[in-house]
């Protein structure tokens, strides 16, 4: 299986423009962890599995989207609701209630990426609005490629070109 994963893009359409032009159809999913400010009604909007945020403000979108793709039980959420800013507790807790394997989150514009029993916890960062460590970056998105043995995640820039010293593999029990 392997997956986009973008965050807090915050009304920058083009970039989600340019990364659907980009992935579409090279990708099993294309998936936006809120702060879209997309419209629920927006075209661009039905390319992405795609989560509300504390700044979307269309009720529309779900707060929490759980989706099986290739057999790998994903869980998406912008991470505001369950206090991400202070740590992954509450949201460890809903994944393993939800039994997810792949747990994608934003809503710090910082990026993150760790391997906690059994399953995989990331953020992509912002992709127009970063913060922290890798704020030079200017953006960041990341793929999410999964064997039955193995977990590869690899960071990319706006400009589509991997972040040589963000590429992650983690192996499964």
């Amino acid at each position: 299986m392997k997956v986009l994963v973008v965050s807090d893009s915050h009304g920058d359409d083009g970039i989600l423009e340019t990364l659907v032009d980009h992935y579409e159809g090279q990708v099993d999913a294309l998936i936006h962890c809120g702060d879209s400010e997309l419209s629920y009604d927006d075209p661009l909007r039905a390319h992405f599995l795609i989560v509300q945020g504390n700044m979307d403000f269309d009720q529309q979108f779900p707060l929490l989207v759980t989706e099986t793709i290739a057999g790998e039980k994903i869980l998406i959420v912008h991470g505001h609701r369950y206090g991400v800013n202070f740590g992954l507790d509450k949201l460890a807790l809903l994944a393993q209630e939800k039994a997810a394997d792949l747990v994608f989150y934003g809503h710090t514009h910082q990026l993150a990426c760790e391997f906690e029993q059994g399953s995989l916890f990331l953020n992509p960062g912002s992709i127009s609005e970063p913060r922290g460590e890798y704020f030079n970056l200017h953006g960041t998105y990341a793929i999410v490629e999964t064997s039955a043995d193995q977990i590869d995640v690899q960071y990319y820039q706006r400009n589509l070109k991997p972040v040589k010293n963000l590429k992650f593999k983690f192996k499964r029990s």
